[in-house]
């Protein structure tokens, strides 16, 4: 069976849907949620999972190789930021090469970088006058959303949308292909 540990700040929606997802079959388990935001919502949803949750502040995160050790203290195969915003530090990069993935909630190499996550990457989307957006799933490197993509997927952009309707069309996707991307990543 192959172990997942996942990264999040926020809600953890997508974090609890990877953790419905694999529980429902054998060759997946999300074995820990960590999390950089001692009040974030995916604290209480992996309770409600009952899923192992670390959860720190930014100044634990100081010492050296603190991420790192957390990580692998729970020996996974794939480490997925779901919604996690600290930048992943060299040395974990280093400890799990391409064995770090990112969702992000847009069309990468556009609209990525820091500051690009929830509804800022909608509003810059749909001021540039895009007609799609979308989800990219990358490994994760050195540098905000620049690792190579290794799936997208799109949806229209309606000349009415909203960043609260386009985040709605971007969940969507995010439901349904970042649990089958994991999968295929961890079983070829």
């Amino acid at each position: 069976m192959k172990k997942i540990v996942i990264l999040a700040s926020g809600n953890g929606s997508n974090a609890e849907n990877l953790v419905d997802h694999f529980h429902a079959e054998d060759k997946i388990r999300v074995v820990a949620i960590i999390s950089n935001n001692l009040h974030a919502g995916v604290i209480e949803r992996a309770k409600k999972c009952e899923v192992p949750c670390v959860a720190f502040n930014t100044f634990a995160a100081r010492e050296a190789g603190f991420l790192r050790k957390l990580i692998q203290s729970f020996e996974p195969d794939l480490v997925v930021l779901a919604g996690f915003l600290a930048k992943i530090t060299e040395d974990v990069i280093v400890a799990y090469p391409k064995a770090i993935v990112n969702l992000h909630p847009a069309l990468l190499p556009k609209f990525g970088g820091k500051g690009m996550y929830g509804d800022f990457v909608h509003r810059a989307v749909i001021a540039s006058g895009e007609r799609e957006s979308g989800i990219t799933i990358h490994w994760v490197n050195a540098q905000y959303d620049a690792g190579e993509i290794i799936a997208q997927a799109t949806t229209e952009i309606a000349p009415d949308e909203t960043p609260e309707s386009l985040a709605a069309k971007i969940h969507v996707l995010e439901f349904e292909w970042f649990p089958q991307i994991i999968t295929k990543i961890l079983y070829p």
